[in-house]
């Protein structure tokens, strides 16, 4: 029982809030079937057993420099509490199963699925190295957490358009979470920084401020222009220009969490842990529905 619940903990269930980026397209795209939900919760449950592989095999690759962070020494892996032999033949069966699993029933789930796999399994082997570049592919992956959602009611036969829009907010929403963790690692560690992560000595602290403004501007900006737009208008609802200040309060909030009070080095965790965030997003969600049901496009 002790060493199934160390593999949970290793497998970070906690950081599978990360897959409501799934839900996107499902509440977006007013694809609101019993069959729909279904299959966006199997597709969020899949996405979270490969990013769990992902996170089991990348605490296996960086257990020695994870043991120099203060938080980090304590997972499982590098706390010794699990093998890395036992980590990697886990994280073996989970991607294996889930995808041939995908395969079956989804094919272009599991495209997105194996993008997801090989992109992260690239930056976990090198590419976390790349200043600038490791952020964008962190960022990438939340993209294709939202494309997953799209890909699932596709290949269900369910009536969903992609958007760019959703590529565009969701990018610049998850680079904000990125530079932002970042920034943390940065300030927290101080001259060890450099000791858990090689690339935190080419990033400074004035660099990620700035970018982390950019994005942040950004995010507002693209889902502002989002629900104003003529296809929004069309398609979505005339009136989700509404939900803006929910998603302006979102990312002050999260930029006070940083700057405030110094955290951000866990999204997630500030997610989980944050009742006026929590709160903030639940509205956010109850509002776009009230909106989608009482004021569809075209009335």
């Amino acid at each position: 029982m002790v060493a199934l619940k160390t593999l949970f903990e290793a497998m970070r269930i906690k950081a599978w809030t990360k897959n409501f980026f799934v839900f996107a397209a499902l509440l977006f795209g007013k694809v609101w079937s019993p069959r729909a939900f279904e299959e966006t919760v199997l597709a969020a449950l899949g996405f979270g057993l490969i990013a769990s592989a992902i996170y089991l095999i990348n605490d296996s690759v960086d257990c020695k420099k994870d043991r120099l962070h203060p938080e980090k020494r304590n997972r499982p892996v590098a706390s010794g509490r699990l093998s890395v032999r036992s980590a990697v033949a886990t994280a073996v069966i989970l991607a294996s199963g889930t995808l041939v699993t995908a395969w079956s029933f989804s094919p272009w789930l599991a495209l997105v699925y194996s993008i997801y796999l090989v992109k992260q399994l690239s930056y976990s082997f090198g590419l976390k190295n790349i200043v600038i570049l490791d952020c964008i592919l962190i960022a990438l992956g939340f993209v294709l957490r939202a494309l997953a959602g799209v890909a699932v009611l596709f290949d269900a036969g369910e009536p969903i358009v992609l958007s760019p829009w959703l590529v565009i907010c969701t990018f610049f929403l998850a680079s904000l979470l990125a530079f932002a963790k970042r920034r943390h690692e940065l300030v927290s560690m101080g001259s060890e920084a450099e000791d858990h992560r090689t690339n935190l000595k080419d990033y400074s602290v004035p660099l990620l401020d700035q970018v982390i403004g950019i994005t942040a501007g950004t995010s507002i900006l693209g889902y502002s222009i989002y629900t104003v737009s003529d296809r929004t208008s069309e398609v979505v609802s005339p009136y989700l220009w509404i939900t803006i200040p929910f998603v302006a309060y979102g990312v002050f909030r999260y930029l006070f969490i940083v700057y405030g009070l110094g955290l951000g080095g866990s999204p997630d965790r500030v997610l989980l842990k944050d009742t006026p965030l929590k709160i903030n997003i639940l509205l956010w969600v109850i509002t776009v529905v009230v909106i989608l049901l009482t004021n569809p496009a075209g009335k």
